[in-house]
């Protein structure tokens, strides 16, 4: 998977409205390793999702190097959060940074063309303009663990909305904590939709979450945009 997962990301053809929606996982911000690595493989095995991403308090290379190749082996493409360097030495097939335009070009300069590069932190429609002028493979509106509300974020919503209708790089739109936020989320026109309470704190656990979200998304039919 490691090299090929760009594709799937910052590809024109994700602009085009017969495209659905696809899923991105956000790991919790902190877990137990050996327990968390089956419910990963079990969410992975229910329904196809585009990316995960591991943005997790402390971990080293010895906890997300075994997640990473649970991703990839799943077809997902895994990324680290905020750390190029970590994210090189698990070989992961990218990273999302949340820091500013400096750290965002870092990333790019390190891993372009043959990694993925996504910005996150965006609030305003002027900082994700000034992120959509550099060679990112997707912008995120929300907080990756900012989904404490069932309903996704308001500004959120509006931000991923706006892009979606008038921007060309892919928009990943954070749904909120009740899995019933991913119609609204997709609504959007973003090109994937975020999850991450509404699957790891689902009452059925995480495969039976997942294939709901899938489902979910498949009755929503065509991308809004």
């Amino acid at each position: 998977m490691e090299g090929d997962a760009v594709v799937s990301f910052h590809n024109p053809a994700m602009t085009d409205s017969t495209e659905t929606t696809r899923l991105y996982l956000v790991a919790p911000p902190r877990i137990d390793a050996e327990s968390f690595a089956p419910r990963l493989s079990a969410a992975l095995a229910a329904a196809e999702v585009a990316a995960v991403l591991l943005a997790i308090d402390g971990a080293g290379q010895e906890t997300l190097a075994p997640l990473v190749e649970i991703i990839q082996r799943a077809g997902a493409a895994a990324l680290v959060g905020d750390d190029t360097r970590l994210a090189g030495h698990v070989k992961a097939d990218g990273v999302h940074v949340s820091g500013g335009i400096e750290e965002l070009q870092l990333a790019i300069d390190s891993f372009k063309p043959k990694r993925i590069v996504g910005a996150g932190n965006l609030f305003s429609r002027d900082a994700a303009m000034d992120v959509g002028e550099l060679d990112v493979d997707y912008v995120f509106f929300g907080r990756p663990h900012g989904d404490t509300h069932d309903a996704p974020h308001p500004k959120a919503l509006e931000l991923a909305e706006w892009w979606s209708e008038v921007m060309r790089v892919p928009a990943v739109m954070m749904a909120g904590g009740s899995l019933d936020s991913v119609a609204e989320a997709a609504a959007t026109g973003a090109d994937f939709v975020a999850l991450h309470d509404a699957i790891w704190a689902h009452a059925e656990g995480p495969a039976d979450a997942i294939r709901r979200a899938a489902e979910m998304l498949s009755r929503e039919g065509r991308r809004a945009a």
